[in-house]
């Protein structure tokens, strides 16, 4: 049955199912909805919008139908303006309590006909689990308050350029929300109205601390070295990426940041030589990932893409979703826990830690190195803030 959630926060209980609107005792037997809501968890529960990639109602909806959308929009957007005038704080107050419950009714079944549509027109996409798991970790992340503040960030106010950029960081969004289809490669992305995690200059991280008593993270030696290796068959290197390269790619002569210099400005332009053709061979990868334009990932993406870009692509998109893969799987881990994920950044994830939660590390490294694609030896380091992070040894 086509529902539709009244709110999207987990503690806002709402259905619209069937032409009524629930609130104590919700329907059962929902099945298609268009975007999950922390209140309806469902596994069950199948979503148009990752059906449709990404895109919004407006792009989905038939012609004969956009009117009324558009209608239902402008007034959906005018009540938000109306509460962002008034301060009213939408992650604090449930959205159905502050508008006509008439206007629910009639967005909602516009919503319902565009998601019936959607699945009647759109292929259920190949990776459509992996994305369905990810859609939830995220929404749940966007839903968690960050810890910013600045004590010992002293350094950062020394001038007016700087404490005004902190005092903007402190006072701006205090939450992380990514846009699941912000690139063709599945590589995250922020919305504007979110604490632009992926982009802030890395200093500017000792502003972010933990709600627990630790930030663990999480990111693996030579991420994309570690992928083309275990796409063209090799085994990994258990040691550092890096000197595995020096001694059997390099002979020796390159320090370790020219090894990795060396290596990504080859990788990045696709009329370099091949470093060597028993282990990185650009023609025979892309013989098998590459086909009628296209880029085939392990995961099911599949990427139109011109030929110069396409390794590019291949690894970048692979790399992601291997991350991407194990952050749902750590957070099944951490169910019932107080430690939880705190961010992503590229193939980076970080833990917010409890310290009665240590006995999880082992458990939790030994999941994020057991990748899809074999075997990736993982840095892990430690520190009270998101700048200042330590090696731990596990």
């Amino acid at each position: 049955m086509i529902f539709q959630t009244l709110d999207d926060k987990t503690e806002c209980v709402g259905t619209y199912v069937d032409g009524e609107i629930h609130f104590d005792k919700i329907p059962a037997n929902l099945t298609k909805t268009w975007k999950y809501s922390g209140s309806i968890s469902d596994p069950a529960v199948e979503y148009a919008w990752l059906y449709a990639r990404g895109q919004d109602l407006t792009q989905v909806c038939p012609e004969g139908l956009l009117k009324k959308l558009n209608s239902a929009q402008a007034k959906f957007a005018a009540y938000l303006k109306t509460f962002h005038i008034a301060k009213v704080d939408l992650r604090e107050h449930c959205f159905f309590d502050l508008v006509p419950h008439g206007f629910l009714k009639t967005f909602c079944e516009i919503k319902n006909q565009v998601t019936e549509h959607v699945f009647d027109t759109y292929e259920k996409p190949p990776n459509y689990d992996h994305l369905d798991g990810v859609h939830r970790l995220l929404h749940k992340i966007k839903y968690q308050s960050l810890n910013l503040n600045n004590d010992g960030c002293t350094s950062l106010f020394y001038n007016s350029t700087d404490r005004n950029r902190a005092r903007n960081i402190i006072n701006g969004p205090k939450h992380v929300d990514y846009n699941l289809f912000g690139t063709v490669t599945g590589r995250l992305t922020t919305k504007p109205t979110s604490l632009p995690i992926l982009t802030i200059r890395k200093d500017f991280r000792k502003l972010i601390k933990p709600n627990n008593d630790w930030f663990i993270s999480l990111d693996y030696n030579g991420a994309e070295i570690r992928t083309f290796l275990a796409l063209s068959g090799h085994e990994q290197p258990e040691g550092d990426i890096h000197a595995w390269n020096i001694e059997n790619i390099f002979d020796n002569v390159l320090t370790r940041d020219e090894a990795k210099s060396a290596f990504f400005a080859w990788l990045y332009n696709f009329d370099s030589e091949d470093l060597s053709g028993e282990y990185y061979d650009r023609t025979a990868i892309l013989s098998e990932y590459y086909t009628d334009g296209a880029v085939h990932t392990p995961f099911d993406r599949h990427i139109p893409i011109d030929e110069r870009r396409a390794l590019n692509y291949l690894i970048q998109s692979t790399t992601a979703d291997i991350v991407l893969q194990k952050a749902v799987e750590i957070d099944k881990m951490l169910e019932g826990r107080s430690t939880f994920i705190s961010h992503i950044v590229h193939d980076e994830i970080v833990l917010d830690l409890k310290d009665e939660d240590r006995d999880l590390l082992p458990s939790i490294l030994e999941c994020f190195e057991n990748t899809a694609l074999g075997e990736f030896k993982a840095n892990v380091n430690a520190g009270r803030d998101y700048y200042e992070l330590e090696t731990l040894k596990i």
